[in-house]
């Protein structure tokens, strides 16, 4: 079990390329926030990032930058010139046609990919919003696999042929994973949140088991037998690290594969609650309702609207 890409599946975490942009001389664009997550793979010449409330920053060739949580922000030739807000439906006709979206005068000598990054509401660990604002990983200190796969972006948008459009978005996919390696290898510390799961090899291992058997029953003593530690120990470390509970975070999961039973599937609330570890439709409905804030049957009619 691969417990990150068992988190990214279930949170429906999909990429999707943008516009490429093709820039030169002077200029400067301004986005505003998104609900989506927002990634930059500079291929060609330099660009100037200046996210909302942040000093800019100075994107090169080969640099990636990932804003997991939408963030506004500013993409310029350099810091100080003139801020026109991005033209949307000229950002989307770009990305229909496979077409650049230019700024400044002249040839474009810097060559950028956007993409973004959605997520399935139903899903309770937002895993992409649980990032720092800014992951800006630079071609000097990216892996040898991440800097393969911003050349090949950069050779396919040099010259797209047949069904680039589909290999532009398979591609920012991988991008998107390589980076939050990068991430996690940097030991940048992360705030208190699900990553800290990844970082401690003793949560990961008893992550790994809930995600393993979710409708086992667990306790915060069983999952510690599993990682030989103490229950006081685990529970202690679990806290500090995603400021919940092992048992609150076994809930959570469990209520999440719940949510998507339900949207997804014709399977009876008995059928569902069996599945995520529950022998009472009278306890599951409980258990989700205090998670959801809707008894299953109201969820699952609100969300097949």
């Amino acid at each position: 079990m691969d417990v990150l890409s068992d988190v990214l599946a279930i949170s429906g975490v999909r990429g999707s390329a943008g516009a490429r942009i093709g820039a030169c001389g002077s200029w400067g664009v301004a986005w505003s926030a998104d609900q989506d997550a927002a990634l930059y793979a500079v291929t060609a010449g330099t660009a100037y990032l200046t996210p909302d409330g942040e000093p800019e920053r100075l994107l090169t060739p080969g640099d990636v930058v990932l804003l997991p949580t939408g963030v506004p922000h500013v993409l310029s030739s350099e810091p100080g010139v003139e801020v026109h807000a991005c033209d949307t439906r000229a950002a989307l006709q770009a990305r229909r046609d496979g077409g650049l979206l230019r700024f400044g005068d002249g040839e474009a000598h810097t060559q950028i990919l956007g993409a973004a990054y959605s997520h399935d509401a139903v899903a309770s660990v937002p895993v992409l919003t649980l990032l720092p604002d800014v992951i800006h990983i630079r071609a000097s200190a990216a892996d040898p696999d991440l800097a393969d796969t911003v050349r090949l972006l950069g050779r396919e948008l040099a010259r797209p042929r047949a069904a680039t459009a589909v290999l532009l978005d398979r591609l920012v996919d991988v991008l998107l994973i390589q980076v939050l390696r990068a991430w996690l290898d940097s030991g940048t510390s992360p705030d208190v949140s699900w990553w800290g799961v990844l970082r401690d090899p003793l949560l990961h291992q008893a992550v790994t088991r809930i995600h393993e058997e979710p409708a086992r029953d667990w306790t915060t003593a069983s999952l510690a037998r599993e990682a030989a530690v103490s229950a006081s120990t685990l529970n202690r470390r679990f806290l500090a690290a995603t400021g919940e509970t092992p048992g609150a975070y076994l809930t959570r999961w469990r209520m999440t594969l719940a949510a998507k039973h339900l949207r997804d599937t014709d399977a009876t609330l008995e059928a569902v609650a069996e599945k995520v570890g529950y022998t009472s439709v009278y306890a599951f409905s409980r258990a989700f309702r205090r998670e959801r804030h809707l008894p299953p049957a109201r969820f699952r009619k609100s969300v097949s609207l």
